[in-house]
């Protein structure tokens, strides 16, 4: 019988989808958010996603920053299509023995992300999972971009420069537990014509291939050049995932400008490689059913 592992998180999806009809939706499955058109004003952006204890954070952690990292994944998504957050619903399952301590912490966390990135918390669930079964966050938004603004995995053509904003690598040290979700610089290149983008969430080497495909391109990348944390070799930067910065395609012709005029205070901007007509390999990144 064929299992999960033997087949991977991409493909599962693809075979989780097969007849579901994309509607009316703007943008379906498939990238950072879903994208509803309303028929005019800004479009409406759409995303759920989970954190589980023993997998996206260790029991010991504290419930503050478990819920800042919950909600700040969300918000990740937002700043990868260019929009901003607006509002999020909130699902715990937790075991009755769970301290109410830990809880309360755990919305401390997301309190303090929505007020500091934006967004409202609108609501969400409660509900027991067995006592010894790990807690499980899941947050699901709804966020908005301007029209003209909105920026997808796929726009992306060969010669367009890729790039990654901060630096990649080492977030099993902590910095998975606490990063800024980078909708400034998001919604900035949104306005500046970015071609595509997405989040780093499983790692340069397993997102970069993601793009590139939904582009119809290959990809060259000279891996020396990828910005590391600081005591992470290349090996650790390309492929330690939950990094949370963007990835981003930007025409060739428009990149020195957009480095000129790139805004204080952002965080940095590292031409890494082009997009290519075809080829492209790197090892390395978070697979969700992997092998055993």
């Amino acid at each position: 019988m064929k299992r999960l592992r033997d087949i991977g998180e991409d493909a599962l999806i693809g075979r989780l989808l097969r007849g579901f009809p994309v509607g009316d939706l703007h943008t379906g499955p498939g990238d950072d958010c879903a994208v509803v058109d309303p028929g005019r004003g800004r479009l409406r952006l759409l995303k759920t996603d989970a954190i589980v204890e023993g997998v996206h954070f260790l029991p010991e952690a504290a419930a503050s920053k478990v819920g800042w990292k919950a909600a700040a994944r969300v918000l990740s998504d937002f700043a990868a299509m260019g929009g901003r957050p607006e509002y999020l619903m909130v699902t715990v399952a937790l075991s009755a023995e769970t301290p109410v301590k830990w809880a309360e912490g755990l919305y401390r966390g997301i309190r303090r992300c929505l007020e500091k990135h934006g967004g409202t918390l609108a609501g969400g669930e409660t509900t027991a999972v067995p006592v010894g079964a790990p807690a499980v966050i899941s947050v699901a938004g709804e966020g908005s971009v301007a029209r003209g603004e909105l920026v997808l995995r796929s726009g992306g053509k060969p010669g367009d420069v890729l790039a990654v904003s901060g630096r990649l690598g080492g977030s099993i040290k902590g910095k998975h537990l606490s990063f800024t979700p980078r909708l400034l610089e998001g919604q900035w290149l949104g306005k500046m014509g970015a071609r595509a983008m997405m989040d780093l969430s499983d790692g340069l080497a397993k997102d970069l291939p993601r793009l590139a495909k939904m582009c119809g391109c290959g990809f060259e990348v000279n891996a020396d050049l990828v910005p590391r944390t600081r005591g992470c070799s290349v090996e650790e930067a390309v492929g330690d995932g939950e990094d949370y910065e963007l990835l981003v395609a930007v025409p060739e012709k428009r990149w020195g400008k957009l480095v000129d005029e790139w805004p204080d205070g952002f965080a940095k901007l590292t031409k890494i490689g082009v997009l290519a007509k075809s080829g492209g390999k790197l090892e390395g990144g978070w697979e969700h059913f992997l092998k055993s």
